[in-house]
């Protein structure tokens, strides 16, 4: 199978696209870890289950410094959290807080896998980005400044460990149907917001699982640096 003997790890493996990532994974052969900040793991029993809340500074730096031994051959950096606020609202704990999770764990996990990938001269790094990692709009400036600066690591990355065999990427996902999205949004809400995609619909975390799992795998062979942005279209109008 295609991931047979590959261990993964994916951040926020437990629900919405992370835990379909987990799945899709797990149907190609992997060895799959997740983590997830409370309870326990709804995945099958053969998904390993990692209790970290990445917003407590002292949980994030003893996991990172755990996985540096654990010799992962791939790591999706799916974990992430968002506040929507004016900017001149913008709570400065709440700015630092996506920061913290969406920047500043994805730069501990990806220096901790790195020296076994390295080592190996084979790896995957997959960064969960956002199409607000992209472009922006209003009351996104905290999470636009989190997205925009892990591309911007993801690139560095790349460049930096290419030649050592680890490709390094970005996925941004558009407006993805999810039942925390169906929360929020509600049905009038979610109608809405499709009208917007050229595509008509909102995509599935299914579909951006299997980009995941394709710019993971080792059919991946030459596409590293990129920011793939998977949205129906809609930052091309």
């Amino acid at each position: 199978m295609l991931f047979s003997e590959r261990k993964v790890l994916v951040t926020g493996g437990t629900r919405g696209i992370g835990a379909a990532t987990a799945l899709r994974l797990l149907e190609l052969g992997a060895d799959v870890t997740v983590t997830g900040a409370s309870g326990e793991n709804p995945l099958p029993a053969s998904v390993r289950f990692e209790r970290v809340d990445f917003l407590d500074r002292a949980q994030t730096e003893i996991f990172a410094k755990k996985i540096e031994s654990a010799k992962f051959d791939v790591l999706v950096n799916n974990a992430g959290i968002n506040v929507v606020s004016p900017f001149a609202e913008i709570k400065t704990h709440d700015f630092d807080n996506l920061q913290e999770v969406n920047l500043r764990v994805p730069f501990l996990l990806c220096r901790a896998v790195l020296p076994y990938m390295i080592e190996r001269r084979w790896g995957r790094i997959v960064n969960l980005s956002s199409i607000f990692g992209h472009i922006s709009k209003e009351k996104r400036a905290s999470y636009s400044a989190s997205k925009f600066g892990l591309y911007g690591l993801t690139k560095a990355l790349a460049v930096e460990v290419a030649a050592q065999g680890v490709l390094a990427n970005c996925v941004a996902p558009g407006f993805i149907d999810t039942e925390l999205t169906r929360k929020v949004l509600g049905a009038h809400g979610m109608a809405e917001l499709a009208a917007q995609v050229p595509a008509r619909r909102m995509g599935t975390a299914e579909e951006i699982a299997r980009l995941i799992a394709w710019v993971a795998s080792p059919e991946n062979t030459f596409l590293t640096g990129q920011n793939l942005v998977a949205d129906g279209g809609f930052t091309s109008v």
